[in-house]
């Protein structure tokens, strides 16, 4: 196999890992503002936050490392996803920053008004790259115009058709499923029970808007017969996403949510492949041969990623296994943040001669 087709399989196997573990963190986010119960919110969205609180930062690496090895293995790939598709990565990157900020400062202040804000911010930070993330990719197997010099030609809004939109819808029902059964699976009690009641309503939406897509992908804009079988294997794993859910058996559920995550990369990049970016006029297409680095670079990179990636792999695991425990309102201290506060002046009087007491401020 040439070292181009093996960075291509490579890459894909970064945004695997990408999409299926960023996934349930973006729906757990998703889900904040649609899971809590009046009275209780409080308590319960910290203890969904704390759910994916020792993971969330670890995931996103596998986006860095996927964007990083794509930049050195296909610069001109890079390069004309980057400068064509600018606007939307654009607003993907600055909802995963304020998304960061809201995760690390949420805490810092004991204040409802603070952390009303920093939730929202989780929301709109989950939401956003959810669907732009499939319409991104939806744009990828579908193909964009790129004129001769393999530059980007059609404009944002050539971006959004209902092909595109349709697979923002999908990849946004797949992850809040997969957020709710990640869910489930890691917490206990009343969230426990309504974030696997949502797995199973929202795992036959998604069953349906996936299956639609996917189909359509197939047969409008891949070349691939064997990406038949990516398809099959797509919707057998949500056909047991729904009874799993359904059955309350949050592990088998994980499972099959994750196994519809990797079919979709699989049927996206396998209907792509030899081209990287397919445009309109074949001619003009962007292929694993014509985006690619030297075979210098690519024997480099691959020794680099034989030796590092395993240590990656076995780090990640062991965050996971020591976190492993379900999480309950219970389990949570009381919170430990600074006060929007102001010491009193002293005032010299009968009841606070030393003038030690706070007012709010």
């Amino acid at each position: 196999m040439e070292l181009t087709t093996v960075w291509f399989v490579l890459i894909a196997v970064l945004w695997t890992g990408y999409l299926v573990l960023e996934g349930f963190d973006f729906g757990v986010g998703m889900l904040l503002g649609l899971l809590p119960k009046k009275g209780d919110k409080e308590r319960e969205r910290r203890v969904m936050i704390n759910t994916i609180g020792p993971v969330w930062d670890g995931n996103e690496v596998w986006l860095l490392t996927a964007g990083g090895a794509t930049f050195a293995a296909f610069p001109e790939w890079y390069a004309t996803l980057f400068s064509g598709f600018y606007l939307p990565l654009f607003l993907i990157l600055v909802a995963l920053i304020v998304r960061v900020v809201a995760f690390e400062w949420r805490g810092k202040i004991d204040d409802d008004r603070w952390r009303a804000w920093a939730d929202r911010a989780l929301i709109f930070g989950s939401w956003l790259p959810s669907v732009l993330w499939g319409v991104a990719f939806a744009n990828i197997g579908r193909g964009v115009e790129l004129d001769a010099d393999h530059q980007y030609v059609g404009g944002f809004f050539a971006l959004l058709n209902p092909f595109a939109l349709l697979g923002g819808v999908v990849t946004a029902l797949i992850f809040l499923t997969h957020g709710a059964v990640f869910l489930a699976l890691k917490s206990d009690g009343d969230i426990r029970t309504r974030a696997g009641v949502f797995a199973a309503r929202s795992s036959v939406a998604t069953l349906v808007a996936a299956g639609v897509w996917a189909v359509w992908l197939q047969l409008s804009y891949s070349d691939e017969g064997w990406t038949w079988a990516a398809v099959a294997v797509a919707a057998v794993a949500l056909v047991l996403l729904v009874l799993a859910t359904r059955a309350r058996r949050e592990g088998r559920a994980f499972v099959a949510s994750a196994v519809a995550i990797v079919a979709a990369v699989v049927l996206i990049f396998g209907s792509l492949f030899p081209d990287v970016m397919p445009a309109f006029d074949p001619a003009n297409s962007l292929t694993v041969e014509n985006a690619s680095s030297t075979s210098y670079t690519l024997t480099v990179m691959t020794w680099v990623a034989v030796i590092l990636t395993p240590l990656v792999l076995l780090y990640q695991g062991w965050t996971y296994w020591v976190f492993r425990k379900r999480l309950t309102t219970e389990h949570l201290p009381a919170p430990a943040g600074l006060r929007f506060e102001r010491p009193v002046e002293a005032h010299a009087g009968p009841t606070d001669s030393a003038g030690s007491g706070t007012i709010e401020g």
